[in-house]
Order: structure tokens, then C-alpha cells, then sequence
């Protein structure tokens, strides 16, 4: 289940990454209504968490505006406003719920979940394929009498097969679903899970295939009946597929046109602490705060097609730990990543993404 979460609280947003996180949902953050906006053209969610006081698009005008698109997800509106009036007012743009701040976090997993339940009628129920069982009410997982210790990628993984059975998901599909924008991982992540989950089934008991690799469309849950399903199927759901994924590259283009500011920003604070370190004044302050700004571009970049640029970010993270003492030699390397990565955003948006699509488009032709 994804989530969006549009609130300029940085420490509540931080609190519900973590609750919701632990509680085996994917949150995707906005810290401001327009962001917010962009993501949910961009990507599918369940639903959207919702604060009222926004910059630059406030809740209520953003509840107006996914309705008028004709958007049916969920929304919760979260405020600090008590008052009936707000709360009449919420519900006419079109909020399925409302909850005042402060709130018990106890209580907002609550209606969490029976929003979700609303929209999905077998979302609290146990679910089953073969000897497998997943209660989602209590995250406990078992195949046939032995309980599977899961990750949370692993749990959420084998959730996204039960909850649509028979459906093959490919690499990128499944890092939709599961990862959030900050993360953005390769997709070679999505083939370790899977094999990582396929030796936990196969240890207690499974069939090597529960996990079944359908050749050049990805990954789905095995039919141990005769229920396959025939070859032109499959090549309907190829061809569906190669033509979603110029979709999404466009999708991903309106959000990176919004996010890039943000890259230039955090740049700017790593390229102010490479200067201090040169000078042997960089504070714990300048530290923390580029510390903070290489972790995001790591995360943020690859899914942009800046897998380059995030391999850089994630080296200047690594130099900028609080526990390493820094040097004129660690100044210098600093500096160079620094410049590279500055190299790195100026190159345009998606072109190793582009490869990748081009080569499914024709790989897809010539089958």
C-alpha cells in the first residue's frame, strides 16, 4: 500500500514515515501542495494524507482539485483547525476523514485503515495462495505450519502477488509500488529481494517456483493448477506494458521539473562545505546540513536517470559521516566529487532511463 503524505512539518512528517514505514506502508512525502499535486499525476496511491495550511496550494483547494480530475483516492485531512466549520469544509472539497492535531498515532493507524478497507473491501482479510497465509492485521506470515521472518520489503513484496493474483509485475512495476521517490534504487534491488524471499519459502517447504519469472515480463505467484494462462495473453500484457513505459517516463519528467530546484539547492550546501573544509572552517552545522543534503540526492537522483550523479552522492555522504575526521586530503576528495556531481546535473534528465526504455521498445518489437 502507498501512501502520500503533503505536510510542511518536518517533524511530523518524519514521526509518520517511521509509524507508517513500520507498518508496512510505502509513504511518498510533499512539503507543499504543488509537489503533492505533481506526484499524484505521477504515481498511484491509496491514499493521501492531507494537511489543510499548505505553501503555495493549501489542502482544501487540493481536495477540490483531485475531485474535479475525478480522482477516488482517499484523502484524510490533517489540522491543527478544531472547529466545525473546517471540518464542514474539509468534507465538502471533498475529504473522506478528518483528523485535528495533535493526534494519537493509535488512532490515525485506525482510520487508516478503515479508509483503506472502505476502498478495498478485502484489505484487513486473510489472504492465501496454496500453503502460503498473510494476515495483514497482525503483518504474521506462514507457509504452512512454519512462520516466515520477513523484511518489510520482503512483506510488502509478497503482499503486492496475494493482492493481485495472477498478475506478473515487472522490475520497475514492483519498485513503483514499493519504493518511495527518495529511495529509488536499480532495479537489480527488486532481483535480490526476490531471491531473497524465494530461499525463505523454499526453507519452509515451498516449491522453488512458488515465485514464478515469466520470461521477458518479470515476476508473479505460480499456478499449480491448470490455469495458465495462453501465450496471447502474455503478449497483450507485453505490449500493454512497453506502452506504459513512455508514460511513466513522462510522469517522472513533470515531477523532475519540480524536484531539480531542490537538487540545485542541496548541491549549492555541499558545494559551500567543500569550500569550508578547503579553509579548515567547516562547522558541525554546515556538516550535519550537507550530510543531509548528499543523503537526499542520493536517494532522489537515480530514479531521474542520474544513476552517476546518485553513486556520487552517496560517496560524499560517506566522507561527510559525523564519526570521520576530515582532512586536507579528505578536503580535496571532497571537492573532486563535489565537481563531478555538479557535472553530473548538468546533464539532461533520463538519458540513461532512455536507454533502457529504447531497449525494451525494440526488444519488444523484434518478439
Amino acid at each position: 500500500m502507498r501512501i502520500l503524505l503533503v505536510e510542511d512539518d518536518e517533524c511530523i512528517t518524519k514521526t509518520l514515515e517511521s509509524v507508517l514505514g513500520n507498518q508496512h506502508y510505502v509513504v511518498d512525502i510533499a512539503a507543499d501542495g504543488l509537489l503533492g499535486w505533481e506526484l499524484v499525476e505521477a504515481f498511484s496511491y491509496d491514499l493521501i494524507l492531507l494537511d489543510i495550511i499548505l505553501p503555495k496550494l493549501d489542502g482544501i483547494k487540493f481536495c477540490q482539485r483531485l475531485r474535479s480530475h475525478n480522482y477516488q483516492t482517499p484523502i484524510m485531512l490533517l489540522t491543527g483547525q478544531n472547529s466545525s466549520t473546517h471540518k464542514v469544509m474539509g468534507l465538502d472539497a471533498g475529504a473522506d476523514d478528518y483528523v485535528v492535531k495533535p493526534f494519537e498515532l493509535s488512532e490515525l493507524l485506525a482510520r487508516i485503515r478503515v479508509l483503506l478497507r472502505r476502498r478495498n473491501s478485502p484489505i484487513l482479510s486473510v489472504m492465501k495462495w496454496e500453503k502460503l497465509r498473510i494476515d495483514p492485521g497482525s503483518c504474521e506470515v506462514t507457509y504452512g505450519s512454519h512462520a516466515l521472518n520477513l523484511t518489510p520489503k520482503e512483506y510488502r513484496l509478497l503482499e503486492l502477488f496475494l493482492r493481485n493474483e495472477h498478475i506478473v509485475f515487472s522490475r520497475s512495476e514492483i519498485l513503483d509500488h514499493l519504493w518511495s521517490v527518495e529511495e529509488a534504487p536499480k532495479e537489480d534491488t527488486v532481483t535480490a529481494h526476490i531471491k531473497g524471499l524465494r530461499q525463505k519459502l523454499t526453507q519452509a517447504g515451498a516449491p522453488t517456483d512458488f515465485i514464478e519469472t515469466v520470461y521477458g515480463l518479470g515476476y508473479r505467484l505460480k499456478v499449480f493448477a491448470d490455469e495458465e494462462k495462453p501465450s496471447v495473453a502474455s503478449r497483450q500484457i507485453k505490449k500493454s506494458q512497453s506502452k506504459r513505459k513512455p508514460q511513466i517516463r513522462e510522469a517522472l519528467a513533470v515531477v523532475w521539473e519540480k524536484l531539480k530546484v531542490h537538487s540545485s539547492d542541496r548541491l549549492e550546501i555541499l558545494q559551500q562545505a567543500s569550500l569550508e573544509l578547503q579553509a579548515n572552517n567547516l562547522s558541525e552545522e554546515l556538516r550535519q546540513k550537507a550530510y543531509h543534503a548528499a543523503h537526499k540526492l542520493g536517494g532522489a537522483l537515480g530514479i531521474f536517470g542520474f544513476a552517476e550523479g546518485s553513486r556520487l552522492a552517496k560517496h560524499i555522504e560517506q566522507i561527510l559521516l559525523s564519526q570521520i575526521t576530515l582532512d586536507q586530503n579528505e578536503a580535496l576528495r571532497l571537492r573532486h566529487l563535489v565537481e563531478l556531481l555538479s557535472g553530473e546535473l548538468q546533464q539532461p534528465a533520463f538519458r540513461e532511463l532512455d536507454k533502457v526504455l529504447c531497449h525494451y521498445v525494440v526488444d519488444d518489437e523484434n518478439n
